[in-house]
C-alpha cells in the first residue's frame, strides 16, 4: 500500500481567529487526498481614527442619536468588528458615570451585517439593551436592502406613535409616510465599499424612502511592519517541506505587494507582475483570493491574475475553489 502524499501547505494571509479559527478548523478536516496543514501569516494592523472617534463620543454624550426631532441621526449602521471596537472603546470610557441607560441609545436601531458583528454588539452593555437587527443579511449589499424596508417602517411606527401621544389637531394633516427619514450614522473603516450609502440614497427611491448616511472613520488599517519577514519566513518553510505544492490565500489588498514581492513576482523597475518569473512548474505556489475585490486589486495594480478566486467569501468556498483548480490542472497527480 502506497503511503499518503504529504500535506499541503496552506498560507491563510490573516489573523488567526480566536478561540477557532473556521479556516483552519475546515483544511484541517480534509483527511482524504488531498490532505492541507495551515499556517497564519497576519498582514493587518488597526488603530483607532481620532478624529471620528472624538466625533462619536461627543454625539454619544451629546445624545445627538436617537428619535427627537433636533436629533443629528435616527441609527447607526456596523459592518466590521472593527468598527464595533471603536464604539466599545467610546461607550467604556463613560461607563464610571453609572448612567445605566449610557449610551442612550435604546430607542433606535442598530444595524449589524452578520453574526460575529452582532455578537460583539451584544456585549456592549445598555439598560435596556442595544436593538440590533439585520445580524441574518451577512453581506453589505443584502443589509442594505434590508435597511430600506426596516428603517421606514421602523419611523413610520414611531411617527404613528407619537401622533397618537399628541391632540388630534384638525390643521395638522401630515402624512406621516412622506415624512423624509432620519440620517443613519455608518461606523467605517478607511478601506470599504460604497455599497450601503450608494443603496440607501439611490436617487430612483421616492424621496421619503432615500435615507441619508454620514460615513465616520472609526479606524485605519495598514500592512504589519514584519508583515514582509514573516511571510518570507513562512513561505520558506513550506517550501522546504515535502510537499512540491503550496498555496497563498489573501483576503484583502492590504499585503498584496509584499506578498508578491515575497513570491519574486515583481519587476524591480516597474513594480508589476513580471510573467517571466513565475515558473509554477518549478516553485509549486499557487495564489487564491477571497473574492473578487482582492482579486481586481492584484490584476488592477499589478497585472496579476490568481489562480484561484473563491466564488462565495467563505472557508468552504477557499477550499472548492483549490480543489476545483488542483482537478482541472490535474495537480492531483502531481503531489
Amino acid at each position: 500500500m502506497s503511503s499518503p502524499d504529504p500535506p499541503i501547505p496552506v498560507l491563510l494571509l490573516k489573523t488567526k481567529s480566536s478561540p477557532s479559527d473556521a479556516y483552519e478548523d475546515l483544511f484541517s478536516s480534509q483527511t482524504n487526498n488531498p490532505s492541507f496543514t495551515s499556517a497564519f501569516v497576519p498582514v493587518l494592523q488597526h488603530k483607532f481614527e481620532e478624529k471620528g472617534v472624538s466625533r462619536l463620543r461627543d454625539l454619544l454624550r451629546r445624545k445627538r442619536i436617537g428619535t427627537s426631532p433636533d436629533s443629528d441621526f435616527g441609527g447607526v449602521i456596523f459592518t466590521s468588528q472593527r468598527a464595533v471596537e471603536a464604539f466599545s472603546h467610546v461607550v467604556r470610557e463613560d461607563e464610571a458615570a453609572k448612567d445605566p441607560s449610557w449610551p442612550h441609545l435604546q430607542d433606535i436601531p442598530i444595524y449589524s451585517v452578520g453574526p460575529a458583528t452582532t455578537r460583539a454588539l451584544s456585549a456592549v452593555r445598555q439598560d435596556p439593551p442595544l436593538q440590533i437587527f439585520g445580524s441574518h443579511t451577512g453581506n453589505g449589499d443584502a443589509l442594505a436592502q434590508f435597511i430600506l424596508d426596516h428603517y421606514a417602517q421602523w419611523y413610520s411606527n414611531a411617527n404613528a406613535n407619537k401622533q397618537q401621544q399628541q391632540d388630534d389637531n384638525s390643521n395638522n394633516n401630515n402624512n406621516a409616510s412622506s415624512r423624509l427619514l432620519p440620517p443613519l450614522l455608518f461606523l467605517v473603516g478607511e478601506q470599504r465599499r460604497d455599497i450601503i450609502p450608494r443603496t440607501l440614497t439611490d436617487p430612483s427611491l421616492p424621496p421619503h424612502r432615500r435615507i441619508p448616511v454620514t460615513e465616520e472613520v472609526v479606524y485605519g488599517t495598514g500592512e504589519m511592519p514584519s508583515f514582509p519577514t514573516d511571510f518570507s519566513s513562512v513561505l520558506d518553510g513550506a517550501r522546504r517541506s515535502s510537499c512540491s505544492e503550496r498555496w497563498v490565500v489573501v483576503f484583502s489588498p492590504t499585503g498584496c505587494d509584499s506578498m508578491l514581492r515575497g513570491l519574486g513576482l515583481l519587476d524591480p523597475e516597474t513594480g508589476r507582475f513580471a510573467p517571466d518569473r513565475r515558473r509554477r512548474d518549478e516553485d509549486g505556489t499557487f495564489v487564491a483570493t477571497i473574492g473578487p475585490t482582492t482579486r481586481k486589486h492584484l490584476v488592477d495594480k499589478f497585472g496579476f491574475e490568481p489562480d484561484v478566486c473563491a466564488e462565495t467569501p467563505t472557508p468552504e468556498g477557499v477550499l472548492e475553489g483549490i480543489l476545483v483548480f488542483r482537478k482541472e490542472q490535474r495537480l492531483e497527480k502531481t503531489t
